[in-house]
Parts: structure tokens; sequence; C-alpha cells
């Protein structure tokens, strides 16, 4: 009797020492369902070959995702590895100390897999602090069968977009656009523009203040205006009308039947879109317009995603270790495939590129941006650009605009002055 005791007494402290010696990362992200069956089993992968180690999976959808890291991160609660916007990083770590630096873990994360233009994308005031996933911009997608019903080619400058408005309401009626988009879509557009003809975006991206004067503000509401009014782009009432401003384009009736032609997106968003494309229709991308002599193609691009290590870590090295395995190991590669866009680091890129993993039009997208990344005509916008609070600006004066509630003077005027008032308590 004594004996049995003395051996259950010793399972039991077995297993407490056992239990003791998990190393447990705390890892979040959003996504969809595709993300998530993906990372989880990345992270089986990497548990496998780290034995003593589990990965607490935190997953959701982006809705109420950033509201709850701000609750974590204010708390000293933050996840060990954390999928972040790059934005963000103006959010948190103004300074470079709001996560963990990864520079002491170089040699861990493999940075002689990304550009040193990449690597610098998640340094803030001499520290890396994220690295990222990939890099995306905003291309133009257009419905080749549509166009040829109009009897168009596909628009390759400014002119022959904002003339194919009304050819298509001629030839395929009211309800025809040649491109839809949400509200942001059109402002980002429009903006690519002004920054094509005057060399600069809304935002300074290296100080905190309006680049833009009142006169290249006006012009920047009116282009937009241009693009609405001329029967380019879907107007904001009428997407409202059908279920919500906001609704993806894919899941527009009008752009399943190729009624709606064209779509100005993130190239990580093609498969999206063309997912629910109507048989007998071909989706193509398009060249992105450019002004005679435009120095700058107002493409706007931006880190896909980041992976940063919380500052109240204890276990950065392994963390480290985690992020390297999610971007640079190609075995994970191969799993979460293009769930996070096209991989910024060589090998996860060469595993897709071997498996034939990218479709064509994906990758003729990814060629089209680093082409113009390479050439230096994507200039890294300003953070405060995607802060929340500047969105949420940017937003209203446009809206007061497509609703017909203000001139495009007022509007201007309020985008330099309130726009440099926001950004004076935000930076």
């Amino acid at each position: 009797m004594l004996k049995a005791l003395v051996l259950v007494l010793a399972l039991l402290a077995a297993g407490v020492a056992g239990a003791d010696d998990v190393k447990v990362l705390r890892f979040s992200w959003w996504g969809g369902a595709a993300r998530h069956e993906a990372t989880l089993k990345a992270i089986t992968a990497f548990e496998k070959s780290h034995p003593g180690v589990k990965v607490k999976a935190e997953y959701m959808g982006f809705s109420g995702y950033l509201e709850r890291l701000t609750t974590q991160i204010a708390g000293g609660s933050e996840p060990d590895v954390m999928q972040i916007n790059w934005a963000w990083l103006a959010m948190f770590s103004k300074r470079g100390k709001g996560f963990t630096d990864l520079a002491p873990y170089k040699a861990l994360l493999s940075l002689d897999q990304f550009s040193a233009e990449d690597v610098a994308m998640g340094e803030v005031a001499g520290h890396l602090n994220a690295l990222p996933v990939g890099f995306t911009a905003r291309v133009l997608l257009w419905n080749q069968t549509s166009f040829d019903r109009a009897g168009l080619p596909l628009p390759r400058t400014w002119d022959e977009l904002f003339a194919a408005g009304p050819v298509f309401r001629q030839k395929l009626g009211d309800e025809a656009y040649p491109l839809d988009g949400e509200l942001y879509d059109m402002i980002l557009l429009a903006q690519a523009y002004i920054q094509q003809k005057h060399g600069t975006a809304f935002i300074d991206p290296k100080k905190p203040q309006v680049a833009m004067t009142p006169a290249t503000a006006l012009e920047w509401v009116q282009v937009y205006r241009r693009l609405v009014d001329g029967h380019v782009a879907t107007p904001l009432k009428l997407r409202a009308s059908l279920g919500g401003a906001e609704k993806p384009t894919e899941q527009q009736q009008d752009w399943v039947t190729g009624r709606w032609a064209g779509n100005y997106t993130w190239d990580s968003a093609i498969g999206l879109r063309a997912s629910t494309l109507r048989s007998g229709q071909t989706l193509a991308l398009g060249e992105f317009p450019m002004l005679p002599g435009a120095k700058d193609s107002g493409m706007f691009g931006r880190p896909t995603l980041m992976y940063a290590v919380g500052r109240n870590s204890k276990r950065p090295e392994l963390a480290a270790q985690l992020i390297h395995h999610l971007l640079a190991d190609p075995q994970a590669a191969a799993m979460l495939g293009r769930t996070r866009g096209v991989p910024a680091a060589r090998d996860a890129l060469q595993a897709l590129l071997r498996d034939k993993r990218l479709p064509p039009l994906e990758l003729k997208a990814h060629g089209q941006i680093q082409a113009q990344k390479q050439a230096g005509a994507i200039p890294l916008p300003s953070p405060l650009f995607e802060h929340a609070r500047m969105q949420k600006f940017m937003r209203e004066v446009f809206e007061t605009v497509a609703y017909g509630k203000t001139t495009d003077e007022a509007a201007a005027r309020r985008l330099v002055d309130e726009g440099n008032a926001l950004l004076k308590r935000i930076k």
C-alpha cells in the first residue's frame, strides 16, 4: 500500500514538472476561415519542431481585433506574437518602444531573406519593431468581357478612364459603370492623380502635417467628383442603396454580372474579386495610368501585414523563432499559401513559385508592383494616413461631398485645416 502511494505521488510530481517545462507562446491574428485553418497547421508544424513549446492561438475576424489589441497593450497583457497593420506602429510605438526590439534576434529571423527596404518598413526610431509578411499595393482590375461589350479597349491613361464613363452609359445603360469601389478606394484613386501631378500625397510621409496646399486639396476633391459625376465610378448613394456603402465589390450583383466592370483594390484581393464573376467573363490586370512626366506613380503601397513581439513578452527569443517560421520557412509557406498575400521572404516566395501556387493574374500584379517599387515610384505613405482617426475624418469629409452637403472649396479647407489639427493630436 505504501509503495503504491509513493508511486502515485512520484507520477503526480513528474506530471507537475512536465507541465512546468512547457513553454507557452500566445499568438494573435485576424482573418477568415482559410487563413485560420492554414495558420493552425503552420503552428502545429512549429510545435512539432520545437518540443516543449505550446502556441496558444488567439484568432478572430477583423471586426473588434484592433479594439481588443488596444486594450491588451494598454493593460500590458498583449500576446507574445501579434499580427498588426503597418500603420499601427504609429499608434502603439511612436518612439520605437511599444514593441520588443527584434534587432538582438536578427540571426534567428534570417533578415537576409528580406530586402533592406522591407526590413526598414518595420523600423521605428532605430528599433526593429516588426517584420512584413509581404508588400501590397492598389491595382486596377478590369472585366475584359464588359469592355468588349462596350466596344472599348482597357483604359491605359487617365483620359481613357474618364472617357469610358459616358460610353458605358450609352452602350450598356445607366446602371453600367467602368469602375466600382468603396469610398476609400475612390479617395485613393483620386489621390494617385494628384500625387502624379503635384508630387505629393495628402500627408507628408516624413512629418505629421498635411502636404497638400488648399488649391491641391481642392483639386483632389474635384478629381473624386469627376470620377462620380462623369459616370466613371459607382456613386456612394448607389452603393449605400444596394446593401451598404462598404459592401465588398465581389458581393455586388452588378459586379457578378459584369455591369460594373472594374475595381481599384489591393493585389491580395484579386482572388476574391474573381471568385464571384459569372462564367464566361475574363478578369484582366490594367496598366496603372500615368500623367505625362510624372515621377511618382501615386500607386498606394505598404506592407501587407506585419508580425511584432509584445513589449512584455517573457519569451522574445522563442517569439522571434515563431515569426521566422511563419515568414520564411518553406514548409510553413506551403501551408500558408496566399492567405496573407504574396510573401516577402525569398525562400517562402520561391516555394510558392516552384509549386505554382500563385495564379497568373496575381503573379502578374505582383510583378507590376515590384517593378514600380524597384523604380522608386511607390514611396511609402505616412502611417498616419491609415490611422483610425484620420481614416474616419477623411471619410466624413468625402461623404459630405458625395451626398452634396458641402461645396468642394469647403471640403478642401476642412481637409487642410482640420487635417493639420488632427495630426497634431495623434502624432
